[in-house]
């Protein structure tokens, strides 16, 4: 006697996905990599931010994460806040007919337990509870995968991701500050890994040939206004990351360094504007990458990288070019200390530029060696994202790790 046909596994893929950020959609582009190598009979869809986006580039089905769609727009008048509050608890309905339809449920890297960038409770927040609650409802497996955590302070906030992690079938984090932080708020993360970033799985372009000549300097930008805790100063933060920049930047034109300017998010696209308009220079250029890849391609071109957001600088890290990180986050000290170049990290809210210039020479005279130990990290990073991969496969897909992963959850 024959026995039936094994259903396909039915996986969902979770998070502000399409929405402009090239990290999130990079960490996405990391999973499917994944999926389709391993589980390529898995059916997977997406639940995101911008589902027309993430059909298009990869072409998956999707479905918006917010009924309301002005979601993430400020609303002000009484008709747009009902509307947010009537999306609120249609959203609880939403989300659950979702996450019923999939056997695991898979939050692919970002900060998605964190709130170094402005964050509100009822936001990004209260969604990934939701997420996580309708799966431990409906015994489907929600995976945190690779993802950043830092201690939160507001209280609504941190009962929502303390919750949210308290409710996951799996976690692991991409870096141990991360672990400590979802312990600190009272998640029990006794059986939780951490492993690099899930970018350091996407493939590398070929590294360019060194010149004896000074080269192309890329300098990753970003809308910073400091995080949550950092409201009251956002305009001052700003103002001095901006003007720093400005003066790095043109004192590198000033010696004849072309500069090559780059954003991880559409929201940045203010920021090269302002520095274009300030240093009226034809050695200062921009570009408009839409993929991590883009990055990563712009970035094996240049000499050295300056840049501020997170997966910037792991693009940077990942193709083997030398940068020094504008850090606005723990993370980012953590990743640079783990890719050996933390002595190599300067304060994006308080950016000093002769400071910055005076660390900038000090990183391209170390040039060749940083390249060399980049390279040696980079392979052990590839290696510990097979083993993360491996891990996620026993714990949450249900014909290999159906018992383990029920053992995985905590009570609440």
């Amino acid at each position: 006697m024959t026995s039936a046909p094994q259903r396909p596994v039915r996986v969902g893929v979770f998070g502000l996905l399409g929405s402009g950020n090239l990290g999130n959609d990079g960490s996405l582009e990391a999973v499917l990599g994944h999926l389709r190598a391993d589980h390529p009979d898995a059916v997977v869809d997406a639940f995101c931010g911008g589902p027309e986006a993430v059909t298009a580039r990869f072409g998956i089905p999707a479905t918006r994460m917010h009924w309301n769609r002005a979601e993430y727009r400020t609303a002000s008048r009484v008709g747009s806040i009902a509307s947010k509050g009537l999306g609120k608890f249609v959203d609880i309905f939403r989300t659950a007919a979702w996450v019923r339809k999939h056997d695991v449920v898979i939050v692919p890297g970002m900060g998605v337990l964190e709130a170094t960038l402005p964050l509100r409770p009822w936001g990004f927040p209260y969604s990934l509870f939701l997420l996580c609650a309708s799966g431990r409802l409906l015994r489907t497996r929600v995976a945190l995968v690779s993802v950043g955590a830092a201690e939160i302070r507001n209280r609504p906030t941190r009962a929502l991701v303390r919750w949210s992690g308290r409710l996951a079938a799996y976690r692991s984090y991409r870096d141990a500050q991360s672990r400590d932080a979802m312990r600190a708020m009272g998640v029990n993360t006794a059986r939780d890994e951490v492993y690099p970033d899930l970018a350091f799985s996407l493939p590398s372009p070929p590294a360019s040939e060194p010149s004896d000549v000074p080269g192309t300097v890329c300098v990753g930008v970003m809308d910073f206004h400091g995080g949550n805790d950092d409201r009251a100063r956002a305009d001052e933060i700003y103002r001095r990351y901006l003007d720093g920049t400005i003066r790095f930047v043109r004192t590198l034109v000033e010696e004849g360094r072309p500069v090559r300017l780059l954003t991880g998010d559409q929201c940045d696209t203010t920021v090269v504007a302002a520095i274009l308009e300030a240093v009226d220079s034809p050695l200062v250029t921009a570009a408009e990458p839409t993929s991590l890849a883009d990055l990563m391609k712009e970035m094996t071109a240049a000499d050295t990288v300056v840049a501020v957001r997170y997966h910037n600088l792991i693009c940077a890290l990942k193709t083997g070019t030398p940068v020094l990180a504008l850090s606005y986050a723990a993370k980012s000290d953590a990743l640079m200390d783990r890719m050996g170049l933390g002595a190599y990290c300067h304060p994006a809210r308080e950016v000093d530029a002769d400071r910055l210039l005076e660390q900038f020479r000090a990183l391209e005279k170390r040039s060749p060696e940083l390249r060399q130990t980049l390279t040696e990290r980079n392979l052990a990073a590839a290696r510990q994202l097979e083993d993360q991969f491996s891990s996620l496969t026993a714990a949450v897909f249900p014909a290999t790790g159906h018992t383990h992963a029920h053992a995985r959850q905590e009570s609440p």
